[in-house]
């Protein structure tokens, strides 16, 4: 990997930094959820509903998108002073951060291997990182 400005984050400064997110994408799924009930006229939205399902998960993936093509910081990231920019440094576009962000989803879903694979990667990739070619970098103390 070519020489860069700032160093590559380990798993746990990005653990931490999604918690914080995770936190923030929870609150914000209360609009979509009581847009929901009130489009059903104030009943519960039924389990197993695949298009309420769809809905939270555009809702999230509007906002991981948004953040990383937009400063390449969401709010946890912001806090923990990482940025996510692609391997030449360069910001993502909107094509790299959603497809970045559906990636996510299968390294989380298969046990959380793709972000495990942070301690294994010598660059401290996760998958969705390699198959992007973005990285989460340190950012120094201002």
């Amino acid at each position: 990997m070519p020489n860069q400005p700032f160093p590559t984050s380990g798993l746990l400064r990005r653990l931490a930094a999604g918690l914080y997110d995770g936190l923030l994408v929870i609150a914000l799924l209360v609009i979509p959820t009581l847009l929901a009930m009130a489009l059903r006229g104030g009943e519960p939205i039924p389990p197993g509903n695949l298009l309420f399902q769809a809905l939270l998960l555009l809702t999230a993936g509007a906002f991981f998108t948004w953040f990383w093509s937009h400063g390449g910081q969401t709010l946890g990231m912001r806090a923990w002073r990482l940025r996510v920019e692609q391997q030449s440094g360069a910001p993502l576009s909107l094509g790299i951060a959603l497809l970045r962000f559906v990636i996510s989803l299968v390294s989380v879903a298969a046990f959380g291997l793709g972000l495990l694979w942070i301690l294994f990667d010598a660059d401290k990739l996760a998958w969705h990182d390699r198959a992007t070619g973005t990285r989460v970098v340190v950012l120094p103390k201002s």
